[in-house]
């Protein structure tokens, strides 16, 4: 019965532009930018704004549950009311939201200035990927999607060391005013190359499904579904609680400059986007379930190593060597949970990316603060989070293939 009301899932090969597909790309990765790129100006945000590296390590946190929440907000709406409108309207508050953060005068107006932008940056990432379900499917739908994990995975860790680079010449309100520009020039791309992709016919039958009491979310029910989108999310979680807890580990722990910082980020996003170049080579002869395992596996194997140096006692810069497989293994981890989560959802994948991108999102909210309950010259909350996570993704993993 319910088959009926449900949109078909796509079955053509069409191709996408080029110029929407990187777009697209680009929506991605605006919100992973503006999460990371002035985390290298923690320290000095902590002392012009009189607050405690926990509130400084809040407007991260408050970023984060915005783009929980907004891909919540932001994926059904388009489903009822097309995706070109919801996108340009959150992008022009994206870039409100960023004004107010750049000129925030007090800890307290960042944190909501910083919540706004997640909640309405998140439009761009969530109806990226429904405008991409919209207009193919098959193999063709596969590379776009792969493209856009590739170029959202990626960006957290080249932002701090683009971050690196900025904050000693203009300081953290000139960042926040770097990511106000990536916000106008978001805007700017969505009206000159995004069109409508969700056809009138469409909207109206998924809305007569809603009037029935079938709710898209109903579809996202399915066990693979479920195995593969907490394997994502708490294997992103590992990347998130190292991203959070860098600055300190870094900067205070190591020793390291904001610039040495930024070559440190630098070299695991090398990492991470040979492991992903790779990643997308043998998907042509192992299959993505395989791959994920694999990337899993390494993941667990690194931060396990992790804990061991931090409770011996070992040397600060020894934790760099553990992190940089951990981060790097994602290059195994994103783009094939994805790709196994919204291939379980076909006939929802809208609502499905949302799902999948507000669980990423909002574990990484939780795990942001965790690895700073210690204070900033101690690894152990930072180790004891990324082995847990690590444990958890695994065995979401494990209990996905038992049940399919």
């Amino acid at each position: 019965m319910t088959t009926a009301t449900q949109p078909a899932a796509p079955t053509r090969e069409a191709a996408i532009s080029p110029w929407l597909l990187v777009v697209l790309a680009l929506l991605s990765a605006v919100a992973p930018v503006a999460t990371d790129l002035y985390l290298p100006a923690f320290p000095e945000m902590t002392a012009e704004l009189q607050a405690s590296a926990t509130s400084v390590q809040l407007t991260l946190t408050a970023f984060l549950l915005g783009l929980t929440f907004g891909q919540l907000f932001f994926g059904p709406l388009s489903d009822r009311l097309g995706r070109r409108g919801p996108l340009i309207v959150g992008a022009l508050l994206c870039v409100l939201a960023s004004v107010v953060a750049a000129t925030a005068p007090t800890i307290g107006i960042l944190i909501a200035a910083r919540f706004a932008q997640g909640f309405t940056g998140a439009a761009g990432m969530v109806i990226g990927r429904a405008v991409i379900s919209d207009l193919t499917g098959g193999k063709t739908a596969g590379q776009a999607f792969s493209l856009m994990m590739l170029v959202s995975g990626v960006a957290p860790v080249i932002a701090p060391f683009a971050g690196g680079l900025l904050v000693d010449p203009l300081g953290w309100r000139g960042v926040l005013w770097v990511v106000c520009a990536i916000a106008v020039a978001m805007l700017v791309s969505i009206v000159a190359v995004v069109r409508e992709s969700h056809p009138v016919e469409r909207r109206a039958e998924l809305n007569a499904s809603a009037a029935q009491g079938i709710s898209p979310w109903s579809a996202l029910r399915s066990r693979t579904y479920i195995a593969n989108t907490l394997a994502f999310a708490f294997g992103f979680s590992v990347m998130m609680a190292y991203i959070s807890a860098s600055p300190f580990i870094y900067q205070v722990m190591v020793g390291l400059t904001p610039m040495q910082y930024g070559l440190a980020f630098g070299v695991n996003a090398l990492g991470m986007i040979a492991v992903s170049a790779v990643s997308s080579r043998l998907n042509r002869i192992i299959s993505s379930t395989r791959l994920l395992g694999i990337g899993l596996g390494l993941t667990m194997g690194a931060t396990l190593v992790l804990l061991t140096l931090v409770v011996t006692g070992a040397p600060a810069w020894l934790f760099m060597i553990p992190i940089f497989v951990a981060v790097a293994c994602q290059g195994l981890i994103l783009g094939n949970a994805t790709a196994l989560a919204l291939s379980a959802v076909p006939r929802a994948a809208g609502t499905g990316s949302a799902g999948l991108g507000a669980l990423q999102f909002g574990l990484g909210a939780a795990v942001s603060p965790l690895v700073g309950l210690g204070g900033k010259h101690t690894a152990l909350p930072l180790a004891i989070v990324m082995v847990t996570v690590a444990v958890l993704a695994l065995a979401a993993f494990l209990a996905g293939r038992r049940v399919s």
